[in-house]
């Protein structure tokens, strides 16, 4: 998967969590309350992974260049 695919998955996920999050506490629901926190978690961690893809690259690039 490419660094954009994971932020942009990442950046749905928190999304859909908040979302979840939401509803949770209008309705009171501490189940729904807990599967968004856990959703916006996954997709905070996959965005982390785009960001470190994107450094991993960026680093190899500029090693590529020095050679």
């Amino acid at each position: 998967m490419s660094s954009t695919t994971d932020k942009i998955k990442g950046l749905a996920n928190e999304a859909v969590g908040n979302v979840k999050q939401g509803i949770g506490n209008v309705t009171d629901n501490d189940k729904l309350k807990a599967e968004g926190k856990a959703q916006e978690l996954k997709g905070d961690a996959q965005k982390t992974v785009g960001d470190a893809k994107d450094g991993v690259k960026s680093a190899a690039d500029t090693v590529k260049s020095k050679l």
